[in-house]
This record gives C-alpha cells, structure tokens and sequence, in this order.
C-alpha cells in the first residue's frame, strides 16, 4: 500500500516539475509562432535569420541578407521573433526608466520636506532662546 501512495506522489511530482513546464513553454511558442506578422524579424531553428514576407497557415516566405534571398520555410522552424523580443526589452527598459524617476521625484520631495522641517525647528529654537 505505501509502495503505491509513494509510487503516486512520484508520478504527480515528475508532472508538476517536467512535463507541465514543458507543455506551458510549448503553448507559449506555439502563440507566438501564430501571432507572427508581416514585417517581422525571426530566427529559425538552424540560425537563419530574415524578415517575414509572406504569412500562409503552415508556412512563411523570409527575406535574408543583404541581397533580399527569399526563402519558404515552415512554422514550426522558427525558434523566435526577434522583433517581439525588442518590443518587449524596450517596454522592460521604459517601465525602469519610469521607477527611477519616480523614485528621483520622491527622493527630492522627501529633502524639500525635509529642509522645510528643519527651518520651522530653527526658527523654533530661535524663538525659545528670545
């Protein structure tokens, strides 16, 4: 019986740590295969590096190089979108921009409150020495 409860909880164990991931990983390529455009730039999976020209359901055609070569090549091939990974650096980098600003603004805020204290305690003791 406890062979069985333990021989369960390593099958539940090996789903949630391999097989799980894996799956969310193969959904999340798969959406991106699918929400490719006209326009973008994409590597492949043996490195090619181009420019989609033309989208058709299980193909695309891709420029290369400097000479504009035209190439078919399948969906599943592409290993990532080079123009959604710029996009997403870009947001990345103006929403950092954005947090440090803002800390900057409440930085200063906090030594203009503070200077403004510092002033009314002076002018405090000033009045207690009269």
């Amino acid at each position: 019986m406890t062979f069985i409860l333990i021989m369960g909880v390593m099958i539940v164990l090996m789903y949630f740590t391999t097989i799980r991931p894996q799956k969310k990983k193969q959904k999340e390529e798969q959406q991106m295969r699918d929400n490719l455009q006209v326009g973008d730039e994409i590597t492949t999976i043996g490195g090619i590096v181009g420019r989609v020209v033309t989208v058709k359901d299980d193909s695309l055609i891709i420029e290369t190089g400097a000479d504009r070569n035209k190439m078919k090549i399948m969906r599943w091939a592409i290993s990532q979108n080079n123009t959604a990974n710029e996009k997403l650096e870009a947001e990345r980098k103006a929403a950092k921009e954005a947090a440090e600003a803002e800390k900057q603004k409440k930085m200063e805020e906090a030594a203009e409150n503070s200077k403004a204290k510092r002033k009314k305690s002076k002018k405090k003791d000033d009045t207690f020495d009269a």
